[in-house]
């Protein structure tokens, strides 16, 4: 039965999938970031407060890690962001890269 419905970054996936499971292998080849640095990006982007910014987004930012404004547009193609709240993403995620 499903409890809650909620978008996860692939990083943040790993909490819920068992180590012996083939899927923890696959998902650890494609994600930077282990559960606990996941979860503190995904905090310190919510912080933000930006309302442009939604639960799938910040999953993909996390999944992603952009390093310019290019990258960064590749997860936002359905809004435009300012310049300023494009850079405050930015700097916010480069210590995580």
């Amino acid at each position: 039965m499903i409890k809650q419905s909620k978008a996860l970054s692939m990083s943040e996936s790993t909490e819920y999938i068992e180590k012996e499971d083939p899927l923890a292998g696959f998902v650890k080849k494609f994600t930077s970031l282990g559960y606990d640095k996941a979860k503190e990006l995904r905090q310190k982007i919510e912080e933000l407060e930006m309302l442009k910014i939604n639960e799938k987004h910040i999953s993909k930012l996390i999944d992603i890690l952009p390093r310019d404004k290019e990258e960064l547009n590749k997860v936002f193609v359905d809004i435009s962001l300012s310049e300023d709240e494009a850079n405050k993403i930015l700097e916010t995620i480069k210590p995580y890269r």
